[in-house]
């Protein structure tokens, strides 16, 4: 199948304002391409390109004052399954872990290990090891946040959202990652285009947060707010947090004008 996604983003800047943008696809996708990804500014200024650390695909530009409209389209084939599902996948011991995914065990500025390691205990070290005790960890945050759109805040953490009991995506990646890490099960953010491809209700399409866990010796998909597997998922970055993948990152106050987002089947 084929899947149309893109953004077109109007902020504005009292003055000039440096700007960091991580909105494009990953590079394991391109060459899945069918349409080559566009991105523009609109009034045209100069950009530039690099990836940091996580392997995210970043521009950075100057926003001048004024609205700027950030624009992004592309046209990307997928196999239409949806995500893997592996029942017996085992977790690896913390002595085997691979160097590079240690990090993905820390706390964060989202991730409060150090506050949630007993709780996470208590709830879940009982439970046999491997993929059912991911997904059940899932499945507790999933019945234990209540999604509310009018309940967002930017600054919630995953032991505020423990708390509270509310939020959006990004919260439920958040507890899920933070309890996944206190019982030594690396994870990591993801953020990215989630359409509602095979989904019989339709919602107000926005950039999706879910997470990706080490299991069975790879990384695999889970999903704590939707909790099921979907179709057509387009990861654009990952991190430990959300603090690391912001889609704007303004050195400076900005105002966000208009947000929209698109992710659908195409012919």
């Amino acid at each position: 199948m084929l899947i149309r996604f893109g953004y077109d983003i109007t902020i504005s800047c009292a003055q000039e304002t440096s700007v960091i943008c991580l909105l494009s696809m990953r590079d394991e996708r391109r060459s899945d391409l069918r349409r080559p990804e566009e991105f523009s500014l609109t009034p045209a200024i100069h950009h530039a390109q690099y990836h940091d650390q996580f392997g995210n695909v970043c521009r950075r530009f100057t926003a001048p004052a004024g609205p700027l409209r950030i624009w992004g389209d592309g046209i990307v084939a997928d196999h239409g399954l949806t995500d893997p599902v592996d029942l017996s996948a085992k977790e690896t011991p913390l002595s085997d872990l691979p160097s590079d995914v240690l990090v993905y065990l820390l706390g964060s500025r989202y991730c409060e290990t150090d506050k949630m390691s007993q709780i996470a205990w208590d709830m879940f070290g009982h439970l046999p090891h491997g993929w059912s005790r991911v997904q059940a960890i899932c499945d507790y945050v999933h019945n234990h946040i209540t999604f509310n759109y009018q309940n967002a805040r930017n600054t919630r953490t995953a032991y505020e959202a423990w708390q509270e009991q509310t939020g959006v995506c990004r919260d439920f990646a958040h507890l899920g990652l933070t309890l996944l890490r206190c019982m030594n099960i690396p994870a990591r953010y993801v953020n990215g285009y989630l359409g509602d491809i095979g989904v019989p209700v339709r919602l107000p399409m926005d950039f999706s947060a879910w997470i990706e866990v080490f299991v069975g010796g790879r990384w695999m998909t889970f999903d704590p707010r939707n909790n099921k597997p979907r179709i057509g998922r387009v990861k654009v970055a990952q991190g430990r947090d959300a603090a690391d993948v912001p889609l704007i990152h303004s050195f400076g106050p900005h105002l966000l004008q208009e947000f929209k987002v698109w992710c659908h089947e195409v012919e």
